[in-house]
């Protein structure tokens, strides 16, 4: 008698102390893996893929070292979509192998510079082509976080790829807000991620995500990015953008002289495609969100005033102002212009706009996507999630976001008790999902929780949608 999908298997099934198993989570910018049990994630890779074509077909290229490097016609692509879905299983599931296989796993390669007699050359041809057959996590089950809101297909797609193409021996699918309320102690928690393509709010409550109050905004560090091209290309004189790669050498100027460096020039053969560029201007655009941009602490908005009437933009010009050097040497103390990059994430009605960038719709502020997040849950458990509102992603370390995010949360609701957890450590607001399934992954009592390859051989991908709620 076969035993029901929505039944988890017995501890004897699947299960033991001495299991490795990996966990994996991937994003828009970055994939990270690692060893369940572990703090960190060991294998931190760009989800960006680098494509060469040439007369003979084209070569994928993964990880920092070669998506970073100007090669003639190197076009960049990348195969989640904005809103952290998978868009091109194919090339996510070599991507996500060679995370696992260059870091974490040996992958098996011939060693070329072995000279063997023909007997020897016959066994050892015997031996890689039967190594070659060997599926490359065969010993480790996989835990893989995903969205609140991924689809059906999706979610099936994931066990198949570990169970087929792998050889997972077991497999889980944990929803990535559960997991970061998990990395912080929280069984309920209103988990606000701020990632680089998107911000989601996800009410988990007793360890599940509230379906119906799953939002998100589009509003996030790419977001903030675009912002930084707009005030740069409307700054008087215009602020250059030009990426390390096209600078070979530099001399020093004063603040806001133009630059006097010499820049590297490339003939339409060798040139690198146009999205090899964006890439380029957005690893120093992050540079620049990293050590300048700032969230204005609130409490009115920034282009409001205070109490006093004094309004917020001049009380910015009075502060010390931070200076930021681009890579051909041109450099500027940038003093209230810090702020505006990050107000539309708040205010929609003060993002730098033109003709091709029209205004955020004001459902898309960060401030109205909470409101609508609670309003979707039980009215009896908002105050609880009110209390345990846990902030994680790469784009909340900008410098006055937890700040500002509490004033606005204490102005939409000054009646409950407003408590945000953000982690002071960067790698663990950063990596907060991954942490969440590492501590999931290796708890002794969650081994009778994996799916095995036994049980999906005999249901199917489908068991994912009712074993993985």
């Amino acid at each position: 008698m076969a035993q029901s999908s929505a039944i988890p298997p017995s501890n004897t099934e699947y299960g033991g102390d001495e299991i490795s198993a990996l966990v994996l989570d991937p994003g828009y910018s970055c994939t990270r893996t690692g060893f369940a049990g572990e703090d960190v994630p060991k294998s931190v890779v760009p989800s960006y893929y680098g494509t060469i074509r040439s007369d003979s077909g084209s070569k994928t290229l993964f990880g920092d070292n070669s998506i970073h490097n100007p090669l003639p016609g190197i076009s960049i692509g990348n195969p989640m979509a904005k809103d952290g879905t998978v868009e091109d299983w194919d090339t996510a599931t070599s991507l996500w192998e060679y995370a696992i296989t260059s870091r974490l796993t040996n992958p098996r390669h011939g060693n070329p510079l072995v000279k063997l007699d023909l007997k020897d050359q016959e066994m050892y041809d015997d031996m890689t082509a039967a190594e070659s057959q060997e599926k490359p996590l065969e010993e480790n089950p996989l835990l893989m976080t995903e969205t609140g809101w991924n689809a059906g297909k999706g979610r099936e797609k994931g066990i198949e790829i570990a169970m087929e193409n792998w050889g997972c021996p077991a497999f889980w699918l944990a929803r990535s807000g559960v997991c970061a309320a998990f990395a912080a102690g929280k069984p309920s928690a209103l988990v606000i991620d701020v990632g680089a393509s998107s911000i989601s709010v996800t009410p988990v409550h007793d360890g599940t995500i509230l379906r119906k109050g799953v939002v998100r905004t589009p509003l996030a560090g790419n977001f903030v990015s675009d912002q930084l091209r707009l005030l740069f290309s409307t700054s008087t004189p215009r602020i250059p953008l030009t990426p390390h790669y096209l600078v070979t050498s530099k001399t020093p100027v004063d603040a806001g002289a133009p630059a006097m460096a010499t820049y590297r020039t490339f003939t339409p053969e060798t040139a690198p495609d146009p999205t090899f560029t964006r890439l380029q201007e957005e690893r120093l655009l992050t540079e620049f969100k990293e050590s300048v941009v700032q969230v204005w602490p609130g409490p009115t908005r920034f282009s409001s005033h205070t109490s006093n009437g004094v309004p917020n933009e001049e009380i910015a010009k009075t502060q010390p102002g931070r200076p930021f050097e681009m890579p051909d040497g041109w450099n500027q103390m940038f003093g209230a212009d810090r702020y505006r990059a990050t107000e539309g994430i708040f205010d929609v009605k003060a993002a730098i706009t033109n003709d091709l960038s029209p205004a955020p719709p004001h459902s898309q502020s960060l401030p109205d996507i909470i409101k609508h997040s609670l309003n979707a849950v039980d009215v009896d458990i908002r105050p609880h999630l009110l209390a345990n509102v846990v902030v994680t992603g790469g784009a909340s370390l900008m410098q006055g976001f937890t700040d500002r995010l509490n004033q606005e949360l204490v102005a939409l609701y000054p009646g409950p008790r407003v408590r945000i957890s953000a982690a002071g450590n960067m790698y663990e607001r950063k990596y907060a999902s991954w942490i969440g399934g590492s501590i999931l992954a290796s708890l002794g009592t969650f081994h009778q929780m994996w799916i095995s390859k036994k049980e999906y051989d005999e249901h199917g991908a489908g068991i994912v949608e009712k074993r993985c709620k």
